[in-house]
């Protein structure tokens, strides 16, 4: 006669479901992991953005950075000093490109970078050759509309809103004026809704097209930055701008508004790098832990950089053409 024992039964361990669970990423910008307080990180999102319209300082970051730093990589007053052939201008091109990561222009650009934080795995060779793809093809999307731009600039820039030398008057827009409101309107409002999307509040745009191109998101990201040359104030790109005009040189105009994009990311793409080399194993282990780190981090760097922008050229501008009768500025702005 055989006796059976009955096992003790586990004490059963309540599970803890998150809304998140069981969704998977649909690009590289939306992990599928969605935080529960997502209206307080839009709001503060918002809010941070706004913040940094009252206190941005357009002539300290054009001029006393942006022009010192020309100034100093070409050996001469880069505003001054005329472009002197071809070879010059390229070389202009690109070191204005670097003069101008920091500009309000650009600001909008370190955002793009977010979604790649803390992904990097291995040693740090690895850690330091693994950015460079999705990198590799932000630049193909950069390369591809600074070149198209470049080059009918090259043909009618004469034409163009940003050839304009009118002077802003009070109560009124100038052309190149208008121009900047609106691609910089859009690629603001474009930020703000990648924002979103990265923490579950609108869909992703990307979520088909990512399943059959998953490189998709960053050559996006790429078009849209140099999408920033179409509406871009910037004396020294300006200076640039006119000087591909008058050339009536189609490829002189697409090589030198490649590098000027190219240039914009330099400084931005060398501080990436280093941050994955010397960082990448540790933010990986923090993000792993709740992948929602990920998502908020994706989300406040599209949202501010997104708001920043619109705020600062579609309502900020207003205000300083005196179109519409207050916008908050700290005294030094």
């Amino acid at each position: 006669m055989t006796q059976t024992h009955n096992s003790p039964r586990r004490p059963r361990v309540p599970v803890e479901i998150r809304p998140d669970a069981g969704r998977e990423g649909t690009s590289t910008f939306v992990n599928g992991h969605f935080p529960r307080r997502r209206a307080l990180i839009v709001l503060l999102s918002v809010l941070g953005g706004f913040l940094l319209t009252v206190i941005w300082s357009a002539e300290f970051v054009d001029q006393t950075i942006g022009d010192n730093v020309a100034n100093t990589l070409l050996g001469h007053d880069a505003k001054e000093t005329p472009i002197q052939g071809i070879a010059a201008g390229i070389v202009f091109a690109f070191v204005s490109g670097i003069a101008g990561t920091f500009t309000a222009c650009n600001i909008a650009a370190f955002g793009a970078l977010a979604p790649l934080t803390g992904t990097t795995t291995g040693s740090r060779f690895s850690r330091l050759v693994q950015p460079l793809k999705p990198l590799g093809w932000m630049s193909v999307g950069m390369i591809a509309v600074s070149a198209v731009y470049g080059a009918i600039v090259g043909i009618v820039g004469t034409s163009m809103p940003q050839f304009s030398t009118a002077p802003t008057t009070p109560g009124g827009l100038s052309p190149r004026s208008i121009q900047s409101m609106v691609v910089f309107g859009v690629i603001g409002l474009v930020m703000v809704y990648l924002g979103l999307a990265s923490i579950g509040v609108v869909r992703d745009p990307f979520a088909r097209i990512a399943r059959r191109y998953p490189n998709a998101p960053m050559i996006f990201m790429g078009a849209l930055i140099a999408g920033f040359l179409i509406g871009r104030p910037f004396a020294l790109f300006r200076q640039m701008f006119r000087d591909a005009a008058e050339s009536g040189n189609p490829l002189y105009g697409a090589a030198a508004f490649t590098l000027q994009s190219l240039g914009n990311i330099v400084i931005m793409a060398v501080l990436f790098l280093l941050m994955a080399w010397l960082a990448g194993s540790r933010l990986q282990r923090w993000f792993t832990e709740r992948p929602t780190r990920l998502a908020v981090l994706t989300a406040v760097a599209f949202i501010v950089a997104g708001a920043f922008t619109f705020l600062y050229w579609d309502v900020r501008l207003l205000a300083r053409r005196e179109i519409i009768p207050w916008y908050p500025l700290a005294p030094w702005a």
